[in-house]
């Protein structure tokens, strides 16, 4: 009988040195898989592209020139089609990219003959260029509207101190309310100023400016804070007290909500001598979803049919939309 143990002989010098066979087999590095051991490896070889390339952007399929993937060479296109990367195929042999196809056409389009997309999709192929890398087109799109718009607008929010952290505020303090309420919407106050310094009526028509030469002390005698919810300013800037407003309003409506605002009045409060605050005060009305009732007359031709119309937020598009239930 012969008996098989699991341990190699121990081939090691009874002084516990290494044989230099020993040596080189524990640096021997592990061989290249096979194709049968690495069953469905990744090609070593550089992969090889045709002149005329189909392709399979997440389901949508497009055909372009080879040259034209690679018009630009710090793009994401050119490295994937250089060669030096594998890139799958589908079923019918085209090379398929793991990403929404629906604005890809326009990528395209810039790429044969730098040709820009309508305005009303200026932002979501912005997105599409940044994925892609494609620095002249995302240079381009900067310039062109909603973008270009959009960074004079950042830059006045810029000079706006904690800005996003009270946009977050408002919406929580609004789902908290309706929460609470079982209510579709919530009402809160937010004080909006400009201008740093308190008015009176005495000052206002005297002085073009309310930037006012007081000492530290003096000034402390004025600061305050309103009873509101949250409180935007002041700023320095150009831009008024409606242009924040404008401001808030879109930013919120971008997240789904629907949103009124009027001015309800100023703040009262009296702070040394003839001096008020004077600050203006807004109401906003955050409502979550709307609903209307609408009677439509079955098949029959009785009319207790009622359709709940839903206006709801898409969190994918980020606009309004209608849900309908049916009653009856």
């Amino acid at each position: 009988m012969v008996v098989v143990t699991g341990r190699e002989p121990d081939s090691r010098r009874p002084d516990g040195a290494m044989s230099s066979s020993d040596a080189e087999d524990d640096f021997l590095e592990p061989a290249t898989p096979t194709a049968t051991q690495a069953g469905h490896a990744l090609p070593l070889l550089p992969q090889e592209f045709p002149e005329v390339v189909p392709l399979n952007i997440g389901g949508a399929h497009f055909t372009t020139r080879l040259s034209t993937l690679r018009r630009y060479e710090d793009t994401m296109l050119a490295a994937m089609f250089s060669g030096r990367h594998y890139i799958p195929t589908d079923a019918e042999g085209r090379y398929f990219i793991d990403r929404d196809g629906t604005h890809f056409g326009d990528v395209l389009n810039f790429l044969r003959s730098g040709d820009l997309p309508p305005r009303e999709r200026v932002r979501a192929v912005y997105k599409e260029a940044q994925y892609y890398a494609i620095g002249p087109l995302l240079e381009q799109l900067e310039n062109m509207q909603p973008l270009k718009g959009e960074k004079v607008r950042q830059a006045f929010l810029g000079l706006m101190p904690y800005y996003k952290d009270h946009l977050e505020r408002i919406v929580e303090i609004a789902r908290l309310r309706a929460v609470q309420r079982k209510a579709r919407f919530a009402k809160l106050k937010v004080c909006v100023f400009k201008e740093e310094m308190p008015i009176t009526p005495y000052e206002c028509p005297l002085l073009n400016s309310l930037r006012f030469e007081r000492s530290e002390s003096d000034g402390q005698l004025f600061e305050h804070h309103c009873e509101v919810d949250v409180s935007f300013g002041p700023w320095e800037a150009v831009a008024d007290v409606y242009d924040l407003l404008h401001c808030l309003v879109t930013d919120l409506s971008a997240q789904g909500l629907i949103v009124d605002h009027q001015c309800i009045g100023v703040c009262d409060k009296h702070l040394i001598n003839h001096y008020y605050c004077k600050r203006p005060i807004y109401e906003f009305k955050i409502t979550w979803w709307i609903f209307w009732l609408l009677s439509e007359p079955c098949a029959s031709g009785c009319s207790g049919d009622i359709i709940f119309l839903f206006w709801v937020p898409c969190w994918r598009t980020r606009r309004m939309t209608f849900a309908s239930h049916k009653v009856g």
